[in-house]
């Protein structure tokens, strides 16, 4: 039957195809020419050529023509005839030779460009929306090499464990078939039909099926590169950020097309460097070869070049044809580029979409689409792999094959489970057992050991279990350990969660034991700052209590932008006191403040119990979701995101001392503005319905910061004392604001524009019944990318304005003391 079967699709694949066209598309000095488009002419069909101007065609017997582009070189057509035997045909593109004749310059005059390209920009709106519904077939192919990497990155060895020592390497392959579907203005969809991981068979891979429209005013690539975006060269105010050159003419199908050189106004803008081709009459787009640099105010990659083909379909439709990506990254040693190909192909211009077709979902992986055949890609590839290409997917596909024998995954597990004095000391380390999907982390002494007035020299030592079943369901398991020395005190507690949901996330945990918690559960003071603050200082900050506890929470993505919670939490509350006053700060007047916080309270709590229930709903209109076979992701929308809780303490329920009712709501956003830069805000209002016994640990606290390391602006304030603001009031609101400007402003100054430093701004206030307070910063970020630096002035009634530096970092360090 086997035999038969074959047999079969044998005779059904000759009816189909006749024959196949191979050859390739070299420049007249036989360099090949990566990603050229051919097509058949008077047809939909279409393929690309691969990295190495390598093609091929599928074709049933017939006679037809093909053409072939290139951007930047004159387009060709050959005519050939098919029968039962492959053809090859090569296409030796000359590059586009273009006339000045017609056109004369006079001395002083206006370049032409610049009449082209007003032409272009008021046709601009006209074509951002001229194809308002259509759908197509992408192929996206992926690729990232190494040209250079270190031995060693952050103290570890760089080990690729492919057993490849070179230099030189192919790091990631990907392919992917997808349907794009777009009805305008907003209503886009991708279906991934196939996707391919060199290595990973259960991997999704690169699916940017979407193209970047120059006729919009801001090209939105990544915001990595850039959350500001960059400027189209055809944008309604490109004429402030551009100049022009007229390169010449040339003609294709009977239509004249201009080639344009552009080139930024000043350095440092979000802007394109390269050339554009218009048409003549129509003043559309017909091509484009720009670049991007770290001149251009581009984060992360050194240089992004990008080409774009369209191809006319019909009198007066034009549709992309092509789209290539060149990334080039240098960072910490690490050399690498790559190519990002997008092939356009079998447009439909009158699709009849169904009115539940588009939904919040905006791009779905298809059930099975990541399980396709090797037979499969061969018979659906318009690009032919390379021989690298074909190498890298039998090495990687093997080495997969490899990892999942038990005895490979353990010798590889004995290796990198060896121990390393920076392990003990800094890092911490993690032993894995690949085979059972477990792994089991330890921290360094460095985080592990901190100290503070009430236990002395503390050792905190979690210990991090983790147990993978599959891609959405996993157990984490951490039991505490905790031994302060000066009160010889120790603690253990333990907490385990546990993630689940075949669509949607949702986790349960729960946690119990003896520990020492803040008086503000939510900890808004770091281990390693309070030590620096309280030795170096003598400023002991964090205020501690010890309590046994049990706890379990439960949360659950229902769709939709919404996700429900629910906790139950459990404390027998004690308060501590100092048993210390150890300190290198040599202030022999200056002593400990005691273990409350002073600014709040006259002496210490007293002992209690709390059982207290929280109940929460999030919930963001209209969010969208990538969805995979197995699992469901938010990516967020154009809305905010809104959150309301509720929390009551449960009187006389395991003899519970406490009785209130509390609840807040919450409003944040992050609006990407573009060219003017990233607008956060955070507003909230709440308040106590019930108070009639509330203990310092269940007001609402407006945390303050009394460090010189800068603390989270969208959440706490930055000047006053940690407990100041901490109440039971009826009524409270607060708002936090920050604008990142992203380089707009600080790209006009000099010194500043060649350090990429970005200014940052923002107020923060809050309102309570008898208090007002509100900041003010402005300060410089992306500080050698990690670091930025605030001046922070706060307002408080009655009183005169203070005025305070903050450091802020993303590496977990402490600060210094300001006291």
């Amino acid at each position: 039957m086997r035999i038969l079967f074959l047999l079969f699709t044998v005779c059904i694949t000759l009816s189909s195809y006749a024959g196949k066209i191979t050859g390739t598309v070299t420049n007249e000095k036989g360099e090949p020419l990566p990603y050229s488009s051919l097509n058949i002419k008077g047809s939909k069909e279409g393929t690309s050529a691969n990295s190495l101007g390598v093609y091929f065609f599928q074709l049933s017997a017939g006679t037809y023509t093909i053409i072939c582009r290139h951007v930047g070189y004159e387009r060709q057509e050959k005519t050939i005839t098919v029968s039962n035997e492959d053809v090859q045909l090569n296409f030796v593109l000359k590059e586009q030779t273009v006339s000045l004749s017609e056109v004369v310059v006079k001395a002083g005059a206006e370049d032409p460009a610049y009449a082209i390209i007003r032409k272009a920009i008021k046709k601009r709106k006209e074509y951002v929306n001229e194809n308002d519904s259509y759908s197509c077939e992408v192929y996206s192919k992926g690729t990232m090499n190494l040209r250079d990497y270190p031995k060693k990155f952050m103290g570890e060895k760089v080990d690729f464990e492919d057993g490849d020592t070179s230099k030189k390497k192919m790091i990631y392959l990907s392919e992917t078939v997808s349907k794009l579907s777009v009805d305008k203005p907003n209503k886009i969809k991708i279906d991934v039909l196939s996707t391919r991981v060199s290595g990973q068979s259960d991997g999704f891979g690169f699916a940017g099926a979407r193209f970047f429209s120059f006729y919009e005013n801001n090209v939105q690539i990544s915001n990595s590169l850039n959350p500001r975006g960059f400027v189209s060269p055809i944008a309604e105010n490109a004429m402030h950020f551009y100049k022009y050159k007229y390169e010449g003419a040339f003609s294709e199908e009977g239509k004249l097309i201009s080639k344009i050189k552009v080139t930024p106004k000043r350095l440092y803008e979000p802007c394109f460097s390269g050339y554009i081709n218009i048409v003549e009459d129509e003043w559309r787009i017909h091509s484009l070869e720009l670049s991007i640099t770290k001149q251009n105010q581009m984060n992360f990659a050194d240089t992004v070049r990008i080409e774009q083909l369209y191809r006319q379909m019909g009198t007066n439709f034009w549709v992309m044809q092509s789209q290539l990506l060149y990334p080039a990254v240098k960072f910490f040693g690490f050399d690498a580029y790559g190519s990002f190909a997008n092939v356009y192909r079998n447009y439909n211009t009158e699709p009849a979409f169904d009115k539940k077709y588009f939904g919040n979902t905006i791009l779905k992986y298809e059930k099975g689409s990541n399980k396709k055949s090797i037979n499969y890609w061969d018979s659906i590839r318009p690009l032919a792999l390379t021989k690298d290409e074909q190498k890298d997917y039998v090495k990687k596909d093997s080495l997969e094959q490899l990892r999942k024998d038990p005895a490979y995954l353990d010798s590889l597990d004995r290796i990198s489970n060896k121990v390393k004095f920076n392990h003990i000391l800094l890092s911490g380390k993690t032993f894995n057992k690949q085979s059972k999907k477990l792994s089991i982390g330890l921290p360094g002494l460095l985080s592990a050991a901190s100290f503070n007035t009430v236990e002395g020299l503390v050792l905190d030592v979690p210990v991090t279990i983790r147990k993978e079943f599959t891609d959405r369901k996993n157990l984490t398991v951490i039991p505490h350990f905790r031994y302060g020395f000066s009160n010889e005190r120790f603690n253990a507690w333990a907490t385990a969660r546990y993630n689940f949901g075949n669509k949607f996330l949702s986790s349960v945990s729960i946690g119990g034991g003896k520990r020492v918690f803040q008086l503000n559960n939510e900890n808004p003071i770091e281990p390693l700052s309070n030590t620096i603050a309280t030795l170096f200082y003598k400023n002991n900050f964090m205020k501690l209590y010890a309590a046994d506890y049990a706890r379990i929470n439960f949360s659950k993505g229902i769709g939709g932008g919404v996700t429900i919670n629910a906790a139950l939490q459990y404390q027998n509350r004690q308060p501590l006191k100092n048993t210390t006053e150890y300190n290198w700060a040599n202030k022999s007047t200056k002593q400990y403040n005691p273990n409350y916080p002073v600014e709040l309270m006259s002496q210490n709590f007293d002992a209690h119990q709390a059982a207290v229930i929280t109940l929460g709903i999030s919930v963001q209109p209209g969010a969208r979701y990538i969805e995979f076979p197995d699992r469901v992701v938010n990516v967020g929308n154009k809305w905010p995101v809104f959150n309301l809780q509720y929390s009551k303490g449960l009187k006389n329920v395991f003899k519970s001392d406490v009785d209130y009712d509390k609840w807040q709501f919450t409003v944040r956003d992050n609006l990407n503005l573009k060219m003017i830069g990233r607008f956060n805000y955070r507003a909230q209002t709440g308040g106590f319905l019930n108070r009639n016994a509330v203990f310092v640990q269940d007001l609402k606290h407006f945390p303050g910061n009394r460090l010189f390391r800068a603390t989270d602006f969208m959440t706490t304030f930055q000047l006053p004392q940690y407990y100041q603001y901490s109440n039971a009031d009826k009524m409270y609101a607060a708002v936090f604001t920050e604008h990142h400007f992203n380089g707009f402003i600080t790209n006009k100054i000099p010194g500043l524009k060649q350090l990429n430093w970005h200014l940052v701004s923002g107020v923060s206030s809050l309102w309570l019944p008898k208090h007002t307070y509100a900041e003010w910063h402005v300060g410089l970020e992306n500080i050698f990318r990690f670091f930025r630096v605030d001046v922070v002035t706060g307002y408080q009634q009655t009183m005169r304005p203070r005025m305070e530096l903050r450091i802020g970092t993303t590496i977990n360090v402490g600060g210094n003391s300001t006291d």
